[in-house]
């Protein structure tokens, strides 16, 4: 027979997409409990770069989104005994026409709630000593980024909030069934005024046919850590080149980049094929986590692909000294995608239910904000 509980809030899923709704809601009184069908989550939201990265989204939502979620971090790091480093990020240029995108996003965008500026090749030398300053021709530098570990994170937050907060944890516990106002595992029933679920790529465990309605894929990414073999250097900012410049949204208005993009599909058409674009960041023990490509199917093979991590790789080296780094980890990561380019996906499939989704590749960066818009429309 199973158990019965009561609760304000129940929450499917703790990546951190569930974690900051569990935070939101806490924060507004409200008593929460968290199901994970893991004993510790393993999916996406610990297999990326740990980067909280505003530079990337597009000024208004987005951004005004990735802002509130870094101030959360901030504050959170501190609170929960959390490493969290406010290294900013700097774009490298190689090419003229590099250079340029560069230049025309300072144009577009440098009053738009960015915190960047130019920077010539001697002041990237100061900055950041490991970056390759053969042919360097300049960069910009965003001070906006953060670095968290997010191994650490994700396994700190819920026990911070559940030391702080109350926060009920029940991990290893899968919810079979959800029939408002009841959520079911094996051997226990809550009753519960709102349910939200953020499953991330496991979408169609619950509520299968309304997702197989809704525009969203999943996304396979292959990354790697690797580690100094002698001294260890503060990389400074985290690290990246032209193929970040295409990746993100807030670099599509740039007037020269679709030929810059034509001229890097003509070099190498398989950085675009296997949607590769590299970024490099340092963690609490000073290795690096090197990354990544961005495959799109639902179903993905279980292999991961060495001429992808050989590309990466490749590509890393044009921007960064790596004569002293030696691959420790290599590893694959899985997240919902919208196809529809949308930031995110929220449904609400019955009263009392609601489905948050489909943030992509910037939960680190997106959630804290999304979260608090979320719990405030309760």
């Amino acid at each position: 027979m199973k158990t019965k509980h009561n609760a304000d809030v129940a929450i499917v899923g703790a990546g951190i997409v569930g974690l900051a709704h569990a935070y939101m809601a806490l924060r507004k009184g409200y008593s929460v409990v968290v199901f994970e069908r893991d004993e510790f989550a393993v999916g996406a939201s610990v297999r990326n770069f740990g980067l909280i990265w505003p530079v990337g989204q597009l000024p208004g939502v987005g951004l005004d989104r990735a802002m509130r979620s870094r101030q959360h971090w901030l504050n959170i790091s501190q609170q929960a005994g959390i490493w969290l480093n406010q290294n900013g990020s700097l774009h490298l240029a190689y090419t003229d026409d590099e250079m340029a995108v560069l230049e025309e996003f300072m144009d577009l965008h440098g009053a738009s709630g960015f915190a960047v500026r130019l920077l010539a090749p001697e002041k990237i030398s100061a900055m950041a000593q490991a970056v390759n300053q053969v042919g360097l021709k300049g960069g910009m530098y965003s001070d906006t980024e953060c670095t968290v570990y997010s191994r650490q994170a994700i396994r700190r937050i819920p026990e911070w909030l559940s030391e702080k907060y109350g926060l009920i944890l029940r991990f290893g516990k899968q919810v079979k069934d959800v029939a408002f106002p009841q959520v079911c595992t094996d051997d226990e029933c809550w009753k519960v005024g709102h349910v939200i679920i953020c499953s991330g790529t496991d979408f169609q465990t619950l509520y299968p046919q309304l997702f197989d309605k809704q525009h969203i894929t999943k996304c396979k990414l292959q990354m790697m850590r690797a580690q100094f073999m002698s001294h260890i250097p503060a990389l400074g900012p985290s690290l990246c080149s032209e193929l970040t410049f295409r990746h993100y949204a807030s670099f599509s208005k740039c007037p020269s980049l679709p030929e810059l993009d034509a001229r890097f599909d003509l070099e190498n058409s398989d950085f675009k094929k296997y949607g590769i674009h590299v970024l490099v960041a340092q963690n609490a023990a000073g290795e690096l986590i090197i990354g990544d490509s961005h495959e799109y199917a639902l179903t993905h093979d279980p292999f991961e692909s060495e001429y992808i991590n050989a590309l990466i790789w490749g590509y890393l080296t044009r921007f960064l000294e790596t004569n002293n780094l030696r691959i420790t980890e290599r590893w694959h990561g899985i997240y919902p995608k919208l196809v529809t380019g949308a930031l995110e996906m929220i449904v609400k499939p019955e009263n009392g239910v609601t489905i948050v989704n489909g943030l992509g590749g910037a939960g680190m960066t997106l959630s804290f904000g999304l979260a608090e818009e979320v719990i405030d429309n309760l």
